[in-house]
């Protein structure tokens, strides 16, 4: 990588076009990857590309004056302090407020960029185009900010808001929220029915750590293979099968470490502090994402929770 001080003008303005035609192919994605789910941003994105190619199209005017047909490929990941952005098709499937402030610090580190290049240059009239393109834009961040009025008055907003907070929650807070409910209630029952029956640490250690990888599996499995998110929106199924495995293993690990304490009363305190903390947490994201009530939900899962751990202190007890 070279540093930028080190580019010459003719360099510069090869660097400012190529990021010309980069800024203008990620709006144009980023507006194909909302167009489906949220047209009112995609007609932003769409416009905002507009804008980048009129831009293009004077700099490649000014560089052939100046310097001919050839242009170098200079690319923003080959100069030191530019920003890397991770490609859209990366990032799919998009997140709104994700790529608006993508938009954003791309529209701020590309005027930057013209500032700065404009102070270095000594030729007069790139000098001009440079400093006149900084300006543009700051202008086209008030343009964007006319676009997004435009075409995203306040009920448009409104509703692709809530489009995306519904998707989020169905993308990944409710398979997250059924394997924590999995893991933290389903396997209270084979984890203080060995501890009672058995009194021994270890051994309780080893069933909940058993039952909770268990889990794990069986629940990812069975969320990644219930649908393939085409009609119902829910997103790439291995991701929901990934995070609902993952969080009902971590539901039932929690309350099976304590186990590893060798004092077979301590460890149970802590296992049953845990299991509180867990029932908790699965209360407060019912009702911060699934607009449940806090009372509603406390009492729902408190008492499903009660019953399966009273069901494994009678079986182990007896």
């Amino acid at each position: 990588m070279r540093d930028f001080s080190d580019l010459s003008e003719r360099e510069i303005l090869a660097l400012a076009i190529a990021n010309e035609e980069e800024d203008g192919r990620i709006y144009l994605d980023i507006a194909e990857g909302l167009r489906e789910e949220y047209p009112g941003s995609a007609r932003v994105f769409t416009e905002m590309a507009s804008e980048e190619g009129d831009h293009r199209r004077r700099l490649l005017d000014l560089y052939r004056e100046k310097f001919g047909e050839h242009i170098p490929l200079v690319r923003r990941q080959d100069v030191r302090g530019f920003i890397h952005h991770k490609p859209v098709w990366q990032m799919q499937p998009l997140n709104l407020k994700a790529v608006r402030m993508l938009a954003e610090s791309m529209e701020e580190e590309t005027q930057h960029f013209y500032r700065k290049a404009a102070i270095r240059s000594t030729d007069v009239s790139i000098r001009k185009l440079l400093g006149d393109l900084a300006d543009a834009e700051v202008e086209h961040e008030r343009r964007a900010d006319g676009l997004r009025v435009e075409n995203l008055p306040g009920n448009v907003v409104a509703a692709e808001d809530a489009a995306a907070h519904r998707s989020f929650v169905l993308r990944y807070i409710q398979p997250g929220l059924a394997g924590l409910m999995d893991g933290s209630v389903s396997t209270l029952a084979p984890v203080f029915a060995t501890a009672f029956a058995s009194n021994s640490t270890w051994e309780t250690f080893l069933v909940g750590m058993a039952a909770s990888i268990g889990a794990g599996i069986s629940m990812g499995f069975a969320e990644a293979l219930s649908d393939n998110g085409s009609l119902t929106g829910r997103g790439a199924p291995w991701i929901r099968g990934l995070i609902c495995g993952l969080m009902t293993t971590a539901g039932g690990v929690g309350h099976t470490l304590p186990f590893l304490i060798p004092s077979f009363w301590t460890a149970t305190v802590v296992a049953v502090a845990v299991v509180v903390v867990e029932l908790a947490a699965i209360s407060w994201i019912r009702w911060k994402y699934m607009d449940t009530p806090p009372v509603s939900a406390a009492l729902q899962v408190a008492f499903g929770g009660a019953l399966v751990f009273a069901t494994g202190v009678l079986i182990g007890s007896g």
